[in-house]
């Protein structure tokens, strides 16, 4: 009985130890990336936008998962902010956005992403630029707010149900709303250590760019809220799609792929190699010696294909 009262009071005091450098952490890492942009009200939830430029076309850039707004601020955004306004939104849950309610539908993900847009632009149509998984918001975006699209733009994009595999262990454990809050406290133990070591395969067969995790801001994504919203995002973004791929025959906005051949994160052939049947005139700008970061070693490209769509819409 001793020895079980030991055990439970030190189960107990780790418990309470995680907790702590959890709180730790996050205010560290707050205090690192602050809340930098813009917060609009969308139907009750906060949206966070980070913005660069004054004047000129609107374009709007989803980040992908595990991610935020911060990947786009040093990649593609200053190449473009001298002549366009450039909105770079936190998707909900991520970054410094709250996280309402059924946040894990691309629906609810793209209305967000649209009433920051007209909030923020009003009356005005934009470019879209997704990155993997926004790259699937961006398309609902396409198919729910067609007045607010003037183009999309889709690097690396995941578009179609993958049929299962391939997701990660810890997502499950994480989105539970049983042992997913305990096990989220342990995350910012050991998930940054793990995340620098494989940035590597994401970025591959490119080299990762020097200062990616900070430049990047991915410390936020080990804060426990941010955690389980990521983890609650992949688990439900098949199920997703499956709904929404067979809409894509409606999408009418002049549209881009980049496609890295060596991209081991998803699988083109599965994802645009479907799109490009369903989206009259798509355009696929296939990147022989890239992975699934195109906008890092091909960024002055994409920039020139975002500006000159805007220029044509």
């Amino acid at each position: 009985m001793k020895i079980l009262i030991l055990i439970l009071a030190l189960i107990a005091v780790g418990v309470l130890i995680a907790f702590i450098s959890t709180a730790f952490y996050t205010r560290k890492v707050h205090k690192k990336h602050p809340a930098s942009g813009v917060s609009v009200n969308v139907d009750g939830s906060d949206v966070h936008v980070l913005t660069q430029g004054d004047g000129g076309p609107v374009i709007l850039m989803l980040h992908g998962a595990s991610a935020n707004a911060r990947e786009y601020e040093w990649t593609l955004a200053p190449l473009l902010s001298e002549t366009h306004r450039v909105f770079m939104v936190d998707r909900p849950g991520h970054g410094h956005s709250d996280r309402p309610d059924n946040a894990e539908t691309l629906e609810v993900q793209a209305a967000q992403a649209a009433g920051a847009l007209k909030a923020l632009a009003p009356g005005e149509r934009a470019v879209i630029v997704g990155h993997s998984f926004g790259g699937a918001v961006a398309l609902r975006m396409a198919l729910d707010h067609p007045e607010l699209v003037s183009g999309l733009v889709l690097l690396a994009p995941v578009s179609h149900d993958w049929g299962g595999g391939g997701e990660a262990w810890y997502n499950s454990y994480a989105a539970s709303s049983i042992i997913g809050p305990l096990f989220s406290q342990l995350v910012p133990i050991v998930g940054p250590a793990q995340v620098k070591q494989g940035v590597k395969g994401v970025f591959s067969p490119q080299p990762a760019p020097e200062g990616y995790f900070e430049k990047s801001a991915i410390g936020l994504l080990f804060r426990p809220s941010e955690f389980r919203a990521n983890a609650r995002d992949v688990n439900a973004l098949r199920f997703e799609l499956a709904a929404q791929q067979e809409r894509y025959t409606d999408i009418s906005a002049p549209t881009v792929v980049f496609s890295g051949a060596g991209d081991t994160v998803i699988s083109p052939p599965l994802h645009v190699g479907k799109l490009k049947h369903q989206v009259e005139g798509l355009r696929l700008v296939a990147l022989s010696d890239d992975g699934h970061m195109p906008h890092h070693a091909y960024g002055v490209d994409i920039a020139e294909t975002i500006r000159n769509m805007s220029k044509t819409s």
